[in-house]
């Protein structure tokens, strides 16, 4: 596979960087980005299976959990400490952040980080601000995963089976079921490669792509009461209160997919979802392709790609509806 297409060579630079900070140092903390998504989750155990297969120790750390549906790719061996829940005392000097656009997509993992630390930045958002000491930014990958199948390549690591069923769950997930704009034939060669591998991805989209929960259809339900439209209809929304999730019985990873119902409409250029929490309002931005999405999200203090981005609003829910919806109509004018 590692033959069968060519890699640029600033991104080759970077990957012999990267494969350098893992192979000179040890007793790494990893962590991804709050509220893990598939690509995350596949980062963090995919991660955690290439240092394990090194010889490194390693510690992995997110604030919040990690969704339940994710964690098979741990097969048992692997917890990620929620740092809601459990303290850390012990200080990093080598840290491996993972999918996460910004320093501050870490959260409060950054108080486990020594006055020395070192950090390794892997990561495919546009946005990125290159804020590691190392820095592998691929913004032409579909994935963070596709940077680690290639890292693991450059590792000379053997891939485990574990290891496979987190890539394939990474692209997988951040493609949308290899769907989206970002599913190039790279994708498809690594997603191949997999299969040949062994991993069932029949199995791993009816888990991550079709099961719904009670809880999920509860919340889609009432949910979809609230979708409504601007801009000639090309801007569609939907929100979530807390007495939806409250009602409904559903977690924030439950809210997974929901933006893609607006999104889906015909004639929607930009769907956006609404998530309201205490004194804040989180917003998830998907695009057509005409709206740079991650531009919108950016004026915001978000970030993320062209077609998919995310951001967070002091304030109430109908102020942030209406301070988005106002932002994304200026690419409508």
């Amino acid at each position: 596979m590692s033959g069968a297409y060519s890699l640029p060579e600033a991104y080759s630079i970077q990957l012999q960087e990267a494969a350098r900070f893992i192979q000179e140092n040890d007793d790494f903390l990893v962590v991804s980005h709050i509220q893990p998504d598939g690509d995350a989750a596949g980062s963090t155990f995919a991660m955690a299976w290439m240092l394990t297969a090194l010889g490194k120790r390693f510690t992995l750390i997110n604030e919040g959990s990690i969704p339940d549906k994710f964690k098979y790719m741990a097969a048992g061996q692997h917890k990620v400490i929620n740092l809601e829940s459990d303290a850390v005392t012990e200080q990093f000097s080598h840290v491996i952040s993972l999918d996460c656009a910004d320093y501050s997509r870490m959260g409060k993992v950054h108080q486990g980080f020594s006055e020395q630390v070192t950090m390794l930045n892997i990561d495919h958002h546009a946005t990125n601000d290159l804020f590691g000491t190392t820095n592998v930014v691929n913004a032409s990958a579909a994935a963070t995963v596709e940077i680690l199948y290639d890292l693991s390549l450059e590792l000379g690591i053997v891939f485990s089976h574990e290891l496979n069923v987190c890539i394939y769950s990474g692209l997988l997930t951040d493609t949308g079921g290899f769907r989206y704009a970002n599913t190039t034939p790279k994708v498809m060669q690594i997603a191949a490669d997999m299969l040949q591998r062994g991993v069932k991805g029949h199995e791993l989209a009816e888990h991550l792509l079709e099961k719904l929960t009670y809880p999920q259809i509860t919340l889609l339900q009432r949910t979809l009461q609230s979708l409504s439209f601007a801009h000639n209809k090309q801007v569609g929304w939907l929100a979530v209160t807390l007495d939806d999730l409250a009602e409904s019985g559903a977690s924030g990873e439950d809210l997974d997919g929901l933006v893609n119902y607006p999104r889906n409409v015909e004639g929607v250029e930009v769907g956006l979802l609404f998530k309201e929490r205490a004194g804040i309002v989180k917003v998830s931005l998907r695009s057509a392709g005409r709206v740079d999405v991650a531009q919108v999200a950016k004026t915001f203090g978000g970030g993320g790609h062209v077609r998919a981005a995310g951001c967070a609003i002091n304030g109430t829910l109908q102020e942030a509806i209406e301070r988005v919806v106002k932002e994304v109509g200026k690419a409508f004018v």
